[in-house]
C-alpha cells in the first residue's frame, strides 16, 4: 500500500486517537490499552515499509502518548467489576449489535425449522428430544402434571446442574466460533431445533399455553443469554473471515479477548436463569399473572442491559465528546 493511501485510510481514526489521549477523562484503562494496541499495530506497518517518513514518527510519538497514559492510569477502581458490568461492558457491547442481530435471526430460523419439522413429522421430536423424555411427558400429562419433570430434582441441584450447563452451552457457542462462525451457527442450530420441536410437542398436546408460561419463567433468560453467547462466537468468526488492517492472527486474538468479555457478561444471567428453573418454575400453580410478570420483567431486562443501555451510553459519549472539541 502506498504511504499516501495508508494515511488517508487511517487518518481520521490516528486524529480520534489523538483527541482522546489528550482528554483527561475520557478513557478507561480498557479502552486505552486497546488505541496503544492499534496504534502499535499501524506503527509496526508504518516502520516495516516507510522506515524514514512523517508517518512513522507520528505514529511512534502517538504510540509514546498512550504508552505513558496507560502507566499514569495503571491503579484500577476499587469498584471494577461494578464498573464493568454498568459501563465499561455495555458501551463495549454497542459495536457488535449486527452480531447479536445475525445471532437472533440465526435462533429464529432454526427455531421455527424445528417446530415445521415437528409438524410434517411425527418422529421427529422423539428423535430430537429422545423417547425417554417424551414417554414421561405423555405420562406426565395423562397424571394431570404437564411439567412435573421440573419438581423431580431438588430446589439445589437443579439450580447448580442448570446453571453448570447453561454455562457449559455458552463456551461451546463462543469457543466454536474459532472455525469461522460455522461452529457457532451448528451449536445455535442444534438449541433451537430443539426449542421449536419442543415448543410444538406442547402445542400438538393441547397444552401449548400451560408449558409456556411455566418454560418460560427460566427460558426468557436462558435462550436469550444462548443467543448472546452466539454473538461472541459470530464476533471470533468474524475476526478470523475479516481481520481489516490487522494481521489475521492480531484480528483474532482481538476477537477471542472481544467475545470472551461478552460470555464474561452473561454469567450473572446464567446464574439468574438456574436460579428461576431451580426454585421459580416448579411452582406450576402460581396465576398466570405472576409467571407474565415475571416473563416480561426478564424480557425486559435483557432488552435493556444489551441493547437499549449501550446505546444510551454510545449517545451520551458521542455528546461528551462533541462537547470537547
Amino acid at each position: 500500500m502506498r504511504e499516501a493511501a495508508f494515511v488517508k485510510q487511517n487518518k481520521d481514526k490516528w486524529l480520534k486517537f489523538e483527541s482522546q489521549l489528550q482528554n483527561k477523562n475520557i478513557l478507561r484503562p480498557e479502552q486505552l490499552s486497546n488505541i496503544y494496541i492499534e496504534i502499535s499495530d499501524h506503527l509496526s506497518y508504518s516502520r516495516t515499509f516507510y522506515p524514514k517518513s512523517n508517518t512513522t514518527n507520528y505514529l511512534n510519538q502517538l504510540a509514546a502518548s498512550a504508552h505513558q497514559k496507560i502507566y499514569k492510569n495503571k491503579k484500577e477502581s476499587q469498584n471494577r467489576f461494578i464498573t464493568f458490568f454498568t459501563k465499561e461492558f455495555p458501551l463495549f457491547f454497542y459495536k457488535f449489535q449486527k452480531q447479536l442481530l445475525l445471532s437472533f435471526l440465526i435462533f429464529a430460523l432454526f427455531s421455527a425449522a424445528g417446530a415445521f419439522s415437528a409438524a410434517s413429522d411425527h418422529t421427529f421430536v422423539r428423535s430430537i428430544l429422545g423417547d425417554a423424555y417424551v414417554n414421561m411427558t405423555l405420562q406426565n400429562i395423562a397424571e394431570g402434571d404437564p411439567m412435573a419433570v421440573y419438581k423431580k430434582m431438588s430446589e439445589t441441584d437443579m439450580f447448580l446442574g442448570i446453571t453448570i450447563n447453561n454455562i457449559r452451552v455458552s463456551l461451546m457457542a463462543f469457543s466454536m466460533g474459532i472455525l469461522a462462525g460455522i461452529g457457532t451457527v451448528f451449536i445455535l442450530m442444534q438449541n433451537a431445533v430443539m426449542l421449536g420441536s419442543f415448543q410444538y410437542f406442547f402445542y400438538d398436546q393441547g397444552i401449548l399455553w400451560e408449558s409456556a408460561r411455566t418454560i418460560w419463567i427460566h427460558g426468557t433468560i436462558e435462550i436469550s443469554v444462548i443467543i448472546i453467547a452466539g454473538c461472541a462466537g459470530l464476533v471470533v468468526g468474524k475476526s478470523i473471515l475479516f481481520p481489516g488492517t490487522y494481521t489475521r492472527l492480531t484480528s483474532f486474538v482481538k476477537g477471542v479477548k472481544n467475545g470472551l468479555k461478552i460470555v464474561i457478561s452473561t454469567i450473572p444471567f446464567f446464574i439468574l436463569a438456574g436460579f428461576l428453573e431451580g426454585f421459580v418454575t416448579r411452582l406450576t400453580q402460581m396465576p398466570d399473572w405472576l409467571a407474565i410478570l415475571i416473563i416480561g420483567s426478564s424480557l425486559a431486562l435483557i432488552l435493556f442491559y444489551y441493547i437499549f443501555y449501550p446505546i444510551f451510553l454510545h449517545k451520551k459519549q458521542q455528546i461528551h465528546e462533541a462537547g470537547l472539541h
